[in-house]
């Protein structure tokens, strides 16, 4: 799937769901109000929507257009807020990279997007320099200044354009976010206009503006899913620099948060940190909506949330880059159905194929993968996104998760390919053979673990294993168990390493 390089839209003008006008709305209606937090900083409506007029000058000074990848390698900060933006105004197609990948990761991905153009924070900017070189890319900038374009400085001064070309259609690309396969390659997920505005549409009766805090970095697709929900409602969102539990409930105090979105990892940490500084540390009065999604999800900690904070709404999520939300389990279910991620969410239909493998249709799902024309035949089939992912619906229609035929791990809310660590850790010192694969765990989700056959006499420990992905690979990829075996079992015909029966050995006792 390919997005239009032209610098301007084929499209013939058509009013439509387009992001850039949920942001000029809300600068009319709420002027200096805030929409966004980091800490102390804030950014409001009314500043957004300036500073993104702006950097549509800017980018379009340096020849930038419609269908344009703006590639952007960084961490959490208020500044790439207005690039986001400006892009969805100007039909560039905003794709953020992981700030915590390693040059080389990086850099691999920045040219699967066959970017445009360039731009970093100022912890990335030296490196992202050598990024530019190494792809040929000449547009380069930071985003809180220095670079040849400096976004920091453009936010502040440059001219205004609103001008309304190129006429965009809601069908137009704006987002471009990059996952893992099951072959460890990163893969562009496409997110038109309109499907990020149906993901992010609460409907026009809520009773109030949504004022939510952050869990997520500004590199993954959550936190632009959760910042457009809130300010689909005209209320506004807080990021931390870090998930700690004292950053989350401090911005729930601060910002008088009525929505917190968490993995269970996360809500298991709030929840003990609760417990060691007592309920009266932080004013948590203003929560309504307690959220979670993307692992299993405990029925313990389902109760544990009904328990700590009585009278607010808990609602478990299944969903993906590519589909959005594909089912929802709401509160009046989360203690009745454990174990369910509920039925098909608005306007979407749940099918499970004869092979168990969970398929959806619906109006959120991405128009493929960027230069992948195989990978998006593979998932998309006459309408339906085949997830990878396996599943049951009971009699009510509730879905449940029961296994996956992908073999990607989910540690932490971040998506680990086996392939991709086992290529980094084959070459370690006295190891003969190994194998990678996810351990289920009630605090991670999965716990990306490493299955050693070691040579005779050689002594393989965790440490070196670790050692060997240093500045190879991003920390979350890192092992952080390992198991030591004297073979790995392989099918008869193929030879293809068995993980769901290491897994099962491991939990069995047969391997420790």
């Amino acid at each position: 799937m390919t997005t239009t390089p032209a610098s301007s839209s084929p499209n013939p003008p058509a009013a439509g769901l387009l992001l850039g006008e949920i942001f000029r709305r809300n600068a009319e209606l709420l002027g200096d109000e805030p929409a966004a937090w980091l800490e102390e900083a804030t950014l409001s409506h009314a500043e957004l929507d300036l500073r993104a007029d702006r950097l549509v000058h800017a980018l379009r000074s340096e020849g930038l257009g419609f269908g344009d990848r703006v590639v952007v390698w960084a961490d959490t900060c208020l500044e790439v807020l207005p690039l986001f933006v400006a892009c969805a105004r100007m039909g560039a197609v905003f794709a953020p990279v992981n700030a915590r990948l390693s040059v080389d990761e990086a850099a691999d991905v920045c040219g699967l997007a066959r970017p445009a153009a360039l731009f970093g924070d100022a912890a990335n900017l030296e490196a992202l320099t050598q990024i530019a070189g190494k792809l040929g890319v000449e547009r380069l900038g930071g985003l809180q200044g220095g670079g040849r374009i400096d976004l920091e400085a453009a936010a502040r001064s440059a001219p205004v354009d609103r001008s309304e070309e190129p006429a965009l259609r809601e069908s137009d690309p704006h987002v471009l976010f990059f996952t893992s396969g099951s072959t460890g390659r990163p893969k562009g997920v496409l997110l038109s206009h309109r499907a990020s505005w149906l993901r992010s549409f609460q409907g026009p009766f809520r009773d109030e503006p949504e004022r939510t805090v952050c869990m997520f970095p500004l590199f993954h697709m959550a936190p632009y899913s959760l910042g457009l929900a809130a300010w689909q409602t005209r209320g506004a969102i807080a990021f931390v620099p870090a998930a700690t539990p004292e950053a989350l409930l401090s911005a729930v105090e601060r910002i008088g948060a009525n929505r917190f979105y968490g993995i269970p990892l996360v809500w298991s940490r709030v929840l003990a940190h609760l417990d060691e500084v007592g309920d009266k540390a932080y004013d948590l009065s203003s929560l309504k909506e307690l959220d979670t999604g993307t692992s299993a999800v405990p029925i313990e900690l389902v109760r544990a949330l009904k328990a700590r904070f009585p009278g607010t709404r808990t609602r478990i999520y299944y969903g993906s880059t590519e589909v959005g939300s594909a089912a929802s389990l709401p509160d009046a279910f989360v203690l009745s159905k454990p174990g369910s991620v509920g039925p098909a969410s608005p306007a979407s239909d749940l099918r499970i194929n004869e092979d168990g493998e969970i398929c959806v249709r619906s109006p959120y799902l991405c128009d493929g993968y960027f230069d992948n024309e195989a990978a998006t035949a593979e998932v998309l089939k006459d309408g339906w996104f085949h997830t990878g992912d396996l599943g049951a619906l009971d009699a009510d229609g509730f879905l449940s998760i029961i296994g996956r035929k992908k073999e990607i791990i989910r540690t932490g809310g971040e998506s680990v390919a086996p392939s991709e660590v086992e290529a980094v850790l084959a070459g370690t010192s006295g190891v003969k053979e190994l194998a990678v694969i996810g351990l289920p765990d009630p605090e991670w989700g999965e716990v990306v673990t490493a299955v050693v056959v070691a040579e005779a006499d050689a002594e393989v420990t965790l440490e070196a294993l670790q050692a060997a992905c240093e500045g190879r690979l991003a920390g979350f990829k890192k092992p952080r168990r390992l198991v030591h075996s004297p073979a790995l079992p392989r099918t008869a015909t193929t030879g293809q390493v068995q993980r769901a029966l290491l897994v099962e050995q491991i939990q069995s006792g047969v391997l420790s």
